[in-house]
């Protein structure tokens, strides 16, 4: 929605859920090759109960996101991106885990960059040997967390003491606040922004993915972190003024409003 080529690499059942969202994603511009799988579990859904205060709750089913098979892979569609983002959900299952790290290699066999988010502090209470270690052997370029998320990854409930800790592992550390922004570390050089103003936060649903998707629009441009970081945060507001994690406004243009 921003005016960058997009493909997304997940799995759906052949069933309803699945031909929607097929469809959907498609016809947003996004590349998606990967063939719908037969029989059971079904396609993936999500139900979200929103609070008055904006807050949500997420009763997950994973179906058949959780059976990405590495096969599924198409390589050159990772060494043609710029940089290849992966959300920590899917670590859980054994396939998709298997087709992350088959994809990081692909990715760092056409020099491309990485970009994660461990998506969740449940996650990491699962994983976070397997996150260290993506971290420590240099496998991650991008980092996006928040800051309940960096604190379970660093075991430092001190919001300073994790960011030094874990910032001069990653080239770029990008750490949200929700109201208070967020900070970015990118080579040792410190950036904020403050949180944009909006109305009223309806829903927060999205809120760190449409940040992420911004950030690194500008990021995979060579724009200064500074307007990356400016940039996640307008398309944040916009995903939080509105229930449902789909843009209601024109995204490019909004963008290009805010940022002057």
């Amino acid at each position: 929605m921003l005016g960058a080529k997009c493909g997304f690499i997940g799995q759906v059942a052949q069933d309803q859920l699945g031909d929607v969202f097929s469809h959907d994603i498609r016809s947003a511009g996004i590349q998606f090759s990967v063939p719908a799988r037969a029989g059971d579990p079904p396609t993936a859904r999500c139900l979200i109960f929103v609070t008055p205060d904006g807050q949500r709750t997420m009763n997950t089913f994973l179906g058949a996101s959780q059976h990405l098979p590495p096969e599924a892979l198409d390589e050159t569609v990772i060494a043609d991106a710029a940089v290849l983002y992966l959300e920590g959900y899917l670590w859980d299952p054994e396939e998709p885990r298997a087709a992350m790290r088959k994809a990081i290699a692909a990715a760092r066999r056409a020099g491309r960059k990485v970009a994660f988010t461990p998506s969740e502090t449940f996650v990491i209470d699962r994983h976070r040997d397997d996150f260290v270690e993506l971290i420590e052997a240099s496998e991650i370029d991008v980092l996006f967390c928040n800051e309940h998320e960096m604190a379970a990854l660093t075991k430092e409930a001190d919001f300073e003491t994790g960011l030094a800790k874990l910032a001069p592992k990653i080239p770029t550390l990008v750490v949200t606040r929700s109201a208070d922004g967020a900070v970015a570390i990118a080579d040792g050089v410190r950036s904020e922004v403050a949180a944009e103003p909006i109305d009223r936060v309806v829903d927060t649903t999205g809120a760190g993915d449409l940040f992420a998707a911004g950030f690194l629009f500008g990021h995979v441009r060579g724009m200064a972190t500074d307007d990356c970081l400016r940039m996640g945060a307008i398309c944040a507001s916009e995903i939080i003024s509105h229930y449902g994690a789909r843009a209601e406004r024109d995204l490019k243009a909004f963008v290009a409003e805010r940022m002057g």
